[in-house]
């Protein structure tokens, strides 16, 4: 089957944004200020295992890709992630997050709080970008193109809501917003200028849908365990 034409293909890209995980009933507990510490805290403990293992996916899409332009771009990601020095990059920031809703930096790195479905769903993102064609493992990034808003709203949210959390535990989101905004833009063009055949632009759609579950997955877990004590 011929490829449809880049707009439609990026327009069928754009219609799986209500399968991202804004609307997630943790979320929108969390925007309106309905979450307890204990909740709180085991949301950042978990999601610093999807951080922690995103340097890890990029680098299983460097391996896989064989264009050099592309390879220099993707690489900046994992150097905005694990920064080029000890304590600098957008994991380290999330770890500051964590000690400002109270856990301590040992307790984050030794995943101790780690819940078996938030491992399971990020190690098959991981082994999905290690096993999948580069371009399909890059198309799943393309939550990029709801995240900004997304963490414009957290960001906001967090600091009404939970007044109690220390201004140097936003970093991450600040940072982040910013950086979003022009990758989410560079990673759609990488997979519309390579998503060559139908076949090619469909596996794209499906890899979307697949980050989309991942992520709803890793708030499932965290929602369902989280009310249960402190983590």
């Amino acid at each position: 089957m011929t490829a449809v034409p880049p707009e439609e293909f990026v327009a069928e890209l754009r219609a799986l944004a209500p399968r991202y995980w804004d609307s997630h009933p943790f979320h929108l507990r969390m925007h309106a200020g309905q979450l307890s510490k204990h909740e709180l805290q085991a949301w950042a403990a978990n999601r610093w295992y999807y951080q922690r293992c995103i340097a890890q996916k990029d680098a299983a899409i460097l391996s896989n890709c064989p264009i050099p332009d592309i390879r220099r771009q993707w690489r900046e990601r994992i150097i905005w992630h694990d920064g080029t020095q000890p304590g600098e990059g957008g994991a380290e920031n999330w770890i500051r997050l964590a000690e400002a809703v109270g856990l301590t930096r040992e307790e984050v790195l030794d995943e101790r709080h780690v819940l078996p479905g938030t491992r399971f769903a990020v190690d098959a993102y991981v082994n999905f970008a290690r096993t999948k064609p580069w371009v399909e493992a890059i198309a799943s990034g393309l939550t990029e193109m709801f995240s900004g808003a997304l963490m414009r709203k957290r960001l906001a949210a967090l600091r009404e809501q939970y007044p109690w959390i220390a201004e140097e535990g936003f970093a991450y989101f600040t940072n982040r917003i910013q950086a979003v905004a022009g990758e989410g833009q560079a990673t759609l063009d990488i997979v519309v200028e390579h998503s060559c055949t139908r076949a090619q632009q469909e596996a794209a759609i499906a890899a979307l849908s697949f980050k989309c579950d991942v992520l709803r997955a890793v708030l499932d877990t965290v929602d369902y365990y989280s009310g249960k004590g402190k983590p």
